[in-house]
């Protein structure tokens, strides 16, 4: 359990006119840290920076803890993402991938001759490198780790007819 701190240590005279300077930032978050942290060194308790600032009472002693901990680093926002996540097709998948892509999808049992994003994560899926079918964001987020700008498949047919071309140019013109 974390030690209770309600509020900030006493600020050296730097730190204050960093927070001082902080208070005219065009970015939100390092503004609100910064009112908060100088409230809280003024001696306003938690509830009474939160309702005077509009936030919750938590949102304050996240504050003074990531202060506490951090420094004026605290005053940077950090990202959101868990720090647990990676990628399910990760680069291990790499190269079975490229390989995968370079094949038919009638090769897997599939009935088109073009893939598709969705053919790819069913393909995958049924491969068992993935544990469920992907989202077409994350089969475009792989595959473009392979350097390979996905576009909308396109029917390439190319006849045996030696006239195949003669015939097309017919057609059209």
């Amino acid at each position: 359990m974390r030690p209770v701190i309600t509020f900030v240590r006493t600020l050296t005279p730097a730190e204050r006119q960093h927070f001082q300077q902080g208070l005219r930032s065009a970015d939100a978050f390092t503004l609100r840290r910064c009112q908060i942290l100088l409230a809280s060194a003024a001696g306003q308790t938690p509830a009474g920076i939160a309702s005077t600032l509009g936030c919750t009472p938590a949102t304050v002693r996240n504050s003074i803890h990531a202060f506490a901990a951090e420094g004026l680093a605290c005053l940077k926002e950090k990202s959101a993402r868990p720090h647990s996540a990676r990628p399910i097709l990760d680069a291990a998948f790499d190269e079975p991938l490229r390989h995968l892509l370079h094949q038919s999808p009638r090769a897997f049992g599939q009935p088109r001759s073009t893939w598709t994003l969705a053919l790819v994560a069913q393909v995958c899926h049924a491969k068992g490198w993935t544990p469920r079918v992907l989202s077409l964001d994350t089969m475009r987020l792989a595959i473009g780790r392979l350097g390979v700008s996905w576009r909308r498949a396109k029917h390439w047919i190319t006849s045996p007819d030696p006239a195949c071309a003669r015939k097309k140019k017919r057609a059209t013109g």
